[in-house]
């Protein structure tokens, strides 16, 4: 009984002093980030006088940030598709159910730096090395991709089953042919949804990567907030929620269809 009562004490300890942690480090982000509700209230004028300069849109500008849009979706696409071509290979390689552990940590680690850096500094290295236009952005979405999409795949990878897996061996199938018959026929449906996932992030990554001159919709977002041509980053808005409202549903869907 006094072992139970220890126990459960050191559980408590334990749980309080993760929660003073918290608290105190929530406390140190508030002063830190200089969080002050006056300012917030104060601010409330400001915002109504921005998304007053919204009103009307200027649909002058219509089919151009309709071509914008498409540069934008050709970037997410053609950057999530290089992505997934080189994702798949190093996912399977750094999954520890099928590689060895010396060869899977050492590159989920390194897939772990890729993440590290934000994607914006992936896209400025890019302009720099290569110049401006939609190009380079297509390379950042799918180095910064890479990253994510392949340790998506790699954990997949080690939550097959390890019956089916040795089923498909004990056919007397080569290594190659247990790899896609045992874990990647199992994996299809989150390897996809995990796709379609970062499909819609990627979109939203390449709407902002033109302010660094990577092309898309964030080019004219950048000139139109700079030159105050409120009406005219309405037009932007909307297309751009419109696209991410139409992915979101086509994910949905997709992600239903394939569970």
């Amino acid at each position: 009984m006094a072992n139970l009562q220890q126990q459960w004490l050191s559980r408590k300890l334990v749980h309080w002093t993760v929660y003073g942690v918290f608290v105190i480090l929530f406390g140190i982000s508030l002063y830190s980030s200089e969080f002050n509700l006056e300012n917030l209230n104060g601010a409330g004028d400001r915002f109504i006088e921005f998304f007053t300069r919204l009103v009307p849109p200027d649909w002058s500008v219509t089919e151009l940030v309709f071509n914008a849009t498409v540069e934008t979706l050709s970037i997410s696409f053609a950057g999530t598709f290089l992505a997934v071509l080189i994702s798949l290979p190093l996912g399977f390689v750094a999954a520890s159910n099928i590689s060895p552990r010396w060869i899977a940590h050492p590159l989920k680690l390194t897939l772990g730096l890729i993440r590290s850096v934000p994607i914006i500094i992936v896209a400025v290295l890019f302009v720099a090395a290569m110049g401006l236009g939609p190009f380079p952005g297509v390379l950042a979405i799918a180095v910064h991709s890479v990253g994510m999409l392949a340790k998506f795949y790699a954990e997949e990878f080690e939550t097959a089953d390890k019956r089916i897996i040795d089923a498909v061996k004990g056919t007397g199938a080569s290594w190659i042919q247990t790899v896609h018959f045992g874990v990647f026929k199992q994996c299809i449906p989150q390897v996809l949804a995990f796709t379609i996932y970062r499909l819609e992030m990627n979109f939203r990554d390449a709407t902002v990567l033109g302010i660094v001159g990577a092309g898309g919709i964030g080019t004219y977002i950048m000139v139109y907030t700079q030159s105050f041509q409120y009406e005219r980053v309405a037009v932007l808005l909307i297309m751009i929620s419109v696209v991410i409202f139409a992915l979101d549903q086509a994910s949905f869907w997709l992600r239903r269809k394939v569970q």
